[in-house]
């Protein structure tokens, strides 16, 4: 049996190759639209974490470490959402692996629940936790009852938080959408002159 992976990278580089010189037809604003994009979903991301950071601090009455607490739930969930809206989008848009629009919009919708939205609401969770156990702002749990405590703690917070996750949703939701849009225009540009170039 042949093996035959050298014609199918040859293949794909190929097709990156014209995906990548259609793109750099578009307008300026669009070109950054699609080469940028995952940045945006990174800073509402980091938006949805300084919120739940903050709600937690209220509840928990932690008032120390304020910027050791915001600086983590702000870089951590910019960079997680950003690095995954990237792979799981942004990529497979421009190597032509994701050729579907209501596949590229429940992906996009997926990453900004997950990524952007519950997992800063989470990540608040031990970090507020282990401050108010250090600086005993809050009355903790024994150890039997640690998960029906942070339950009962989470869910007036989860509310509260419900807005900006299904925000951050239909966002990322709608940028992967036009993404998904904008690169059809990029493929129907005709072939740009080797002149040019």
């Amino acid at each position: 049996m042949e093996n035959h992976e050298p014609d199918d990278t040859i293949k794909e580089n190929l097709t990156l190759d014209i995906i990548t010189r259609k793109i750099n037809q578009l307008p300026e604003a669009e070109k950054n639209l699609l080469e940028h994009g995952s940045a945006y979903i990174g800073l509402n991301a980091a938006l949805c974490g300084l919120i739940a950071n903050s709600l937690f601090r209220r509840v928990l009455n932690v008032t120390q470490a304020r910027v050791a607490a915001s600086l983590p739930m702000a870089v951590i969930p910019f960079l997680t959402a950003q690095v995954s809206f990237t792979g799981f989008i942004s990529l497979p848009l421009s190597r032509g692996n994701l050729s579907c629009e209501t596949c590229t919009v429940t992906r996009s919708g997926l990453v900004g629940l997950v990524f952007g939205g519950l997992y800063p609401f989470i990540l608040a969770i031990p970090v507020n936790g282990g401050l108010a156990a250090r600086y005993e702002s809050a009355l903790l749990p024994e150890k039997g009852n640690i998960l029906t405590y942070w339950i009962r703690i989470s869910k007036p917070i989860f509310r509260k938080m419900l807005f900006p996750i299904l925000l951050q949703t239909a966002f990322a939701a709608y940028l992967g959408s036009r993404q998904y849009k904008l690169l059809i225009k990029a493929l129907q540009l005709p072939e740009p002159d080797l002149e040019t170039l």
